[in-house]
């Protein structure tokens, strides 16, 4: 008989989508997963998306539990875990028939929470579900609710920055990062910086006589200066896009984040170092997740590929553009970002279809990765071949995804999990630069 302080935690559909190792989460607690939840993750399993496959690997651990225990019981999940048991029920429950009008999918599953919540009274009983409005409606009759918090990171407030400003810095110090060689030992100014030292992590020093922009570099323990730096006709126009400049042609560094809000300049800067630094790469392959509704993907949209391809990838075509439009269309820089594009040495693509490609010497962009799941994070930079560098940008506040938020996200977990590495650096721009009007309606609006 299970002991009366450990909790019962039934499973939304989504949650199971978002981490198919969800089960082994949870302690010694036990877990209940509604036949309605299976019958969903039914319609999950063909496509190749991370969600597709986190259907299949969930149907598999499930088939791994032999016997009818799992549909009793429950079947243990090793020492120190709890049981998993999958519920039968029969239609709704009155009490949810007489509040909710439609027989649907959320609504099964509310129906199995408050039955297993009546039939347990001595336990918590806990809905776990990544949307929103099926917690709401759990708490209206009376079931504990909450969201999938496992890979949940920091608040956004508190999120790794990649930067830091000091003020009233030596003068000695900042005089020598200004002369030959532009650099000096962290030992001797470890005592004079905040915080801890992180590796690749960027410094705004300054006094009263003059201010220095500088990078920590981890693998000759220096702090250097960093300078401006031209970007195939883009220049930096403040010091956070300088620092983020600086991690993205440093070939040291082959993993690199950038967030901040629209217009502070992430995806123009990305898009333009990796054409400065292009003979480093064999390929520059841009890609930006396709966010769908429900189960359905760009497949459900009107038109050919490209036409159904076109609204999401604009944006980024626009930031070519912009780019391209730097230099006249005779000019040799012009018309390379042209021959490049035909010849497929620039890609612009749907994420999803990176399966089964190889990274080897591409330089790799995910744009608007908070729409990542942590899990999608994983895979790609677990795909990552010798001689690439990803680098993700994003607004962390900016979430479409309906089952995201600005802590449950790929780049928050990224950001998170990475900060301290010698081969990672971040960098969140505050600025927008895109025009004074759009740098205050941001603000304002």
């Amino acid at each position: 008989m299970a002991k009366k302080s450990t909790k019962i935690f039934i499973l939304d559909t989504n949650v199971i989508l978002h981490d198919s190792s969800c089960v082994l989460q949870f302690k010694e607690n036990d877990i209940i997963i509604p036949l309605t939840v299976i019958e969903e993750l039914d319609h999950f399993k063909r496509g190749s998306q991370v969600i597709n496959l986190n259907a299949r690997e969930f149907a598999r651990t499930l088939d791994s539990m032999t016997g009818s225990a799992l549909f009793k019981d429950g079947v243990s999940l090793g020492k120190g875990r709890g049981k998993v048991r999958i519920a039968i029920t029969k239609g709704l429950l009155s009490e949810i028939r007489e509040m909710f009008i439609d027989d649907t999918p959320d609504h099964r599953i509310l129906s199995t929470a408050l039955d297993v919540h009546n039939k347990n009274k001595g336990r918590s009983v806990i809905l776990v579900s990544k949307d929103v409005n099926l917690r709401m409606k759990a708490k209206a009759i009376g079931v504990l609710a909450e969201d999938y918090t496992t890979d949940m990171t920091a608040s956004v407030e508190e999120l790794y920055s990649g930067k830091e400003f000091i003020d009233n810095f030596d003068d000695d110090i900042l005089l020598k990062l200004y002369q030959s060689p532009f650099e000096v030992g962290i030992d001797a100014v470890r005592k004079k910086l905040n915080g801890d030292i992180l590796p690749n992590k960027f410094y705004i020093l300054r006094n009263s006589s003059r201010s220095v922009l500088a990078h920590y570099d981890p693998i000759r323990e220096v702090l250097r200066k960093v300078d401006k730096t031209d970007l195939y006709g883009i220049k930096s126009r403040n010091a956070e896009q300088t620092f983020a400049t600086d991690a993205l042609i440093n070939t040291e560094i082959p993993l690199v984040s950038m967030t901040g809000k629209a217009g502070t300049g992430k995806t123009l800067l990305a898009i333009a170092s990796a054409l400065q630094m292009r003979k480093n790469y064999r390929q520059i392959y841009i890609a930006r997740p396709i966010v769908p509704l429900s189960n359905k993907d760009i497949g459900y949209l009107p038109g050919d590929i490209e036409d159904k391809l076109a609204p999401y990838m604009q944006p980024l075509w626009d930031n070519i553009k912009v780019i391209q439009d730097q230099y006249s269309e005779t000019d040799k820089q012009h018309q390379i970002i042209a021959q490049m594009v035909k010849d497929q040495k620039l890609v612009i693509e749907p994420l999803s279809y990176i399966r089964g490609r190889s990274l080897q010497r591409i330089f790799f962009i995910v744009d608007e990765a908070q729409n990542l799941t942590p899990h999608e994070i994983k895979t790609i930079i677990t795909r990552a071949g010798e001689g690439s560098k990803l680098v993700f940008t994003g607004d962390v506040y900016q979430i479409d995804h309906p089952y995201l938020d600005s802590q449950s996200n790929g780049l928050s977990y990224l950001i998170e999990h990475f900060k301290g590495q010698k081969l990672y650096a971040h960098v969140n721009l505050l600025k927008g630069e895109r025009s004074e009007l759009a740098e205050l309606a941001s603000n304002l609006l």
